[in-house]
């Protein structure tokens, strides 16, 4: 390994030292999910931020209509909490403390989840994203972050980042495992996990709301879809407004004291991936999604239809 990528280590290490592994070992153990609970799961740079976002808009709209929402003032990761630090040493939120409908995320695969969040009624949103998008984001993610901690940083080359994801190294685990494992509590629970595609709600964002508000209880009715309510929601969430709030533009430290306000939104594209990878790598990529997904009826959409 380069001095560039084990400099690039040093980042991982957030989610693969001690530290937090002892939070998913505190979570796991002490988290006790309440049937009204909603959980975003997700890798990194997959839709969460949208995500969390669209979920928090949409559940409470009836007492945030949209000029008045809070996201309008709040980084979305402010209002939709990730469980992992609330079980570290300094938690910004005791998650008992957090009124119901309590919303919160997680980049912990299905199988590392805890026990009462399987077996309790509450339900999971899963987003994920199509690998070579993903794998850019989490690029120019670590890089970013790594120059603020790293004095002389130097960044590995998008090759090297590359290689790195395609022999399996990823910062929450075997990419495509953790992808596979929801799909199939979707397909084998679709009642408890709602499995989402970012290019699926970037094509049709109106279809993919409609579906998540029945999912979790609260569908729009034909007076809001006649009002218009998805529509500004949709508007009120899309990358744009999001970049453009000044809550969003700040250098101040969002969650986690680690990342940037800002760095949670780039692009948030669909297909960017080809202005950054050769030929040969984009099919060494299909032919390992082909291997990973075989048999499982998954498939990614690559570019925009």
């Amino acid at each position: 390994m380069g001095s560039e990528l084990v400099q690039l280590a040093k980042y991982q290490n957030i989610w693969y030292g001690d530290m937090y592994i002892q939070n998913i070992l505190k979570l796991q153990r002490n988290f006790v999910a309440q049937d009204t609970d909603l959980i975003i799961g997700s890798l990194m740079k997959t839709g969460t931020t949208w995500l969390k976002a669209l979920l928090f808009a949409i559940v409470n709209r009836a007492h945030h209509p949209v000029a008045q929402s809070p996201l309008l003032s709040h980084h979305p990761h402010e209002l939709v909490h990730s469980l992992e630090p609330l079980y570290g040493e300094h938690p910004s939120h005791n998650p008992n403390d957090i009124p119901s409908p309590r919303l919160f995320s997680t980049h912990l695969s299905y199988t590392s989840l805890p026990e009462s969040m399987k077996n309790s009624k509450c339900r999971i949103l899963y987003i994920c994203r199509n690998p070579l998008d993903m794998l850019v984001s989490l690029y120019f993610f670590s890089i970013n972050f790594m120059k603020k901690q790293v004095e002389d940083f130097k960044p590995p080359s998008m090759e090297e980042f590359f290689e790195d994801f395609y022999v399996g190294r990823h910062p929450c685990g075997p990419f495509f495992k953790h992808v596979v494992e929801y799909w199939k509590a979707s397909l084998e629970r679709p009642e408890k996990v709602l499995f989402l595609k970012y290019e699926d709600l970037k094509d049709d964002p109106t279809f993919h709301l409609k579906r998540l508000a029945k999912f979790i209880g609260v569908p729009f009715s034909p007076h809001e879809e006649s009002e218009g309510v998805i529509t500004q929601i949709i508007e009120l969430c899309s990358i744009k407004t999001m970049k453009g709030l000044e809550v969003n533009k700040s250098d101040n430290k969002a969650i986690d004291k680690f990342f940037d306000k800002k760095t949670y939104f780039r692009k948030g594209e669909v297909g960017d991936w080809i202005n950054h990878f050769t030929p040969t790598m984009v099919e060494r990529m299909k032919k390992l999604m082909e291997e990973k997904l075989e048999g499982t009826g998954l498939s990614f959409t690559l570019l925009p239809q």
